[in-house]
């Protein structure tokens, strides 16, 4: 039997999918920041009130005028007893004393000891006075009643009526009643207001002093930056400076401290004073403190200048208007004149200005020149400026090397005989055989010289620019001897010592420029050959002592501290060439700059002052010459040379080629091989430049013929 299986349980409904729930997430609000204690927010309110502007110019207010009071208080005593004792008297004796001025300390205590016998007889005579006052009082009294009496006689018999006897008299008496009167209605309004108004008169001379400190001062009474030079304010300064010796002799000197201060006097751009220290103090104490002498002075470092003048235990401050030094000055009289010449042995160059104002030139005349600094200062361009006034004398000859080679000197092709511009060692090879060759021509003068000592030579300026690169130059020639170096065997070396040595008695002169001076790239011997020496701004003091010798930086000369940058072009020269002050041993000159479009045109007008200069630039020594073309390249557009002025340019333009090798003989033969030779003139052998042309076109048509053929 088959049965169905019934379930007893209900099979539940199958439940559907829930439907997606959608969470919310509740920030609650931040905590609200507890409210600021009241103390605090009063502390923040108080401080806002005593920083404000307003509250401290009240404040400052407030100070100034109760120091006025306190300041007049002390300076009218001071000037009360001053009156009545000899302490001014002992004031100037101990400033003598202090500046050790003996006879000043005699005059002073004479002049103190008068004032007491003067002052002793006063006092004396006031043991008399008394007795003397009534004797005087009681006359005075019977002789002024006897007068008003006699006058009313006078009057009562005009009128007739004896009671006018005693008008006069009575007028008198009535007179003096009223004057009680008013005395005893002034009297005690003047207690009231009398200790206001002396107090408003002490407040006055306080405020006329400015007896306050400074930041209690109005801004526009405050010492600041540019404020004009005083004595008191040079007094002041030196005081501060830190020298206890000096600190302590001005404070006995007082008020009378300025005695050891000449006038201040202008001078140019800023004021000039010479200060006698007082004994005990070294002029340089002073001078090494320039940078907290020229703060002291409300200055900048290099405004303020200390130099030692002739005088003993004397300084000499310059003191500049604030900012005037950073104010270009005008431009060069080279470029707004151009009907100027120069003459090489009574001239003068214009170079600059001084720290004055005035002109500063320079002369020349038979003196070798260096001219060092640090990179990219005004080098090159302080010493073009004077090429370029000298050029404009046609006798002076230029042999110039520039061994930087960017261009500086190119408006010198056409006006220089000689003109090397490069800085690989070729270009200091060249530049030293060029020395080399004015040694020559230095010898040649002093033999010709011997011979006849009435001839006169053209000035030869032989001018080597980056010098330094010809004193480190590595290269050793095939004779074993160095180019470069400070040796006996150093080839540049030795020829500028030789010009150095003998150059200026036949006109022969060196011009250097280097930059950034050492022991190695500046020899001693060198730097000392030199007659002027001019220094840009350099990065120590031993570097400002190998520029301009140990005299003139302990006299006061510091490029060291000039301003890289932003002094370019300002120069501390010493030079006898130069008109440098009574007892100092240099001078600062701010020179003027020529920029090159200028420079050109000046050196234009120094060419048409020339007759036909044709430079020599020296060419790769590798290169074949054609000893025919350069004939007629050296002779330029000159008419004639003699034979020995040919050979010595022959020789400038590639020595290697043109050397000893060559001489009078060997050019004939050139010219004789094309149909030429040399002809005499005036009895000296010369070369014609038509005869030279000709042997070109000879050469020229004979290798033609020959081509065709």
């Amino acid at each position: 039997m088959s049965g169905t299986v019934v379930h007893l349980h209900k099979t539940p409904d199958p439940q559907p999918d829930p439907a997606p729930v959608t969470t919310l997430t509740v920030v609650p609000d931040p905590p609200a920041a507890p409210p600021v204690p009241l103390w605090v927010r009063s502390g923040r309110a108080v401080r806002t009130a005593l920083t404000h502007e307003t509250t401290r110019s009240a404040g400052r207010a407030v100070v100034r005028h109760s120091l006025y009071v306190y300041g007049g208080t002390r300076i009218v005593t001071r000037r009360a007893w001053d009156g009545r004792t000899a302490a001014r008297y002992e004031r100037m004796l101990r400033t003598a004393e202090a500046a050790g001025n003996l006879e000043a300390a005699a005059e002073w205590e004479e002049r103190g000891q008068r004032f007491r016998e003067a002052r002793h007889r006063r006092r004396m005579d006031l043991l008399h006075s008394p007795l003397d006052a009534a004797k005087g009082a009681a006359v005075g009294t019977g002789m002024g009643i006897g007068g008003l009496v006699l006058l009313g006689i006078a009057m009562a018999v005009a009128t007739k009526d004896p009671t006018d006897v005693v008008t006069p008299l009575m007028a008198v008496v009535k007179f003096i009643n009223l004057l009680i009167t008013i005395v005893r209605v002034v009297w005690g309004p003047a207690l009231t207001l009398g200790p206001f108004l002396a107090l408003l008169a002490l407040w006055s001379v306080g405020a006329h002093q400015k007896a306050a400190p400074q930041w209690a001062l109005p801004a526009a009474a405050r010492t600041g930056e540019g404020e004009p030079i005083t004595p008191s304010i040079v007094v002041k300064a030196l005081r501060d400076l830190g020298v206890p010796a000096l600190r302590n002799a001005i404070k006995e000197m007082g008020d009378a401290g300025a005695s050891m201060l000449g006038p201040i006097r202008i001078a140019g751009c800023g004021v000039e004073v010479d200060v006698t220290l007082p004994s005990g103090v070294a002029t340089n104490e002073v001078q090494q403190r320039r940078r907290k002498l020229a703060e002291n002075l409300t200055r900048h470092e290099h405004e303020v200048f200390v130099t030692i003048p002739e005088a003993a235990r004397t300084v000499r401050l310059w003191i500049a208007d604030s900012g005037a030094l950073d104010e270009p000055i005008g431009p060069s009289p080279l470029v707004t004149d151009e009907t100027m010449t120069a003459n090489y042995k009574t001239g003068k160059a214009p170079w600059g200005q001084d720290l004055r104002g005035d002109a500063a030139t320079i002369s020349l005349y038979q003196r070798h020149l260096l001219v060092t600094g640090l990179s990219n200062q005004g080098k090159t361009a302080s010493l073009r400026a004077l090429a370029l006034w000298l050029a404009l004398d046609r006798s002076v000859q230029f042999w110039i090397a520039d061994l930087k080679g960017i261009g500086d000197w190119a408006m010198f092709d056409g006006i220089a005989e000689v003109l090397i511009e490069g800085p690989s060692d070729d270009h200091v090879i060249q530049a030293t055989e060029m020395v080399e060759d004015a040694v020559e021509e230095m010898n040649r003068r002093i033999e010709e010289r011997r011979r006849d000592p009435s001839v006169v030579f053209p000035p030869l300026i032989v001018l080597v620019d980056e010098a330094q690169l010809a004193f480190m130059c590595p290269v050793v020639g095939d004779d074993k001897r160095p180019y470069g170096g400070s040796k006996a065997t150093s080839r540049y070396f030795m020829a500028v010592r030789k010009i150095h040595n003998q150059g200026r008695a036949v006109d022969v002169l060196m011009w250097q420029g280097t930059q950034d001076p050492t022991d190695q790239n500046l020899p001693k011997l060198v730097r000392e050959g030199a007659h002027t020496r001019a220094s840009l701004v350099l990065g120590t003091e031993a570097q400002a002592r190998m520029a301009l010798g140990d005299k003139a930086v302990n006299g006061g000369a510091a490029p060291h501290l000039l301003r890289q940058g932003l002094d370019k072009g300002t120069l501390v020269v010493a030079s006898d060439g130069i008109t440098i002050p009574a007892g100092q041993a240099s001078i600062t000159v701010r020179t003027h700059f020529i920029d090159e479009e200028p420079a050109a045109e000046v050196a234009d007008r120094a060419k048409a002052l020339r007759d036909g200069v044709t430079t020599l630039r020296v060419v790769d020594q590798d290169e074949e010459r054609d000893a025919l073309a350069d004939v007629a390249s050296v002779i330029g557009d000159a008419p004639r040379l003699r034979t020995n002025e040919v050979l010595k340019r022959l020789h400038a333009l590639d020595p290697n080629a043109y050397g000893d090798q060559w001489t009078n003989d060997r050019l004939k033969s050139l010219l004789e091989e094309h149909g030429e030779e040399p002809k005499k003139s005036h009895g000296v052998m010369v070369v014609h430049r038509d005869h030279v042309l000709r042997a070109l076109a000879n050469r020229d048509a004979n290798g033609s013929a020959s081509a065709a053929e």
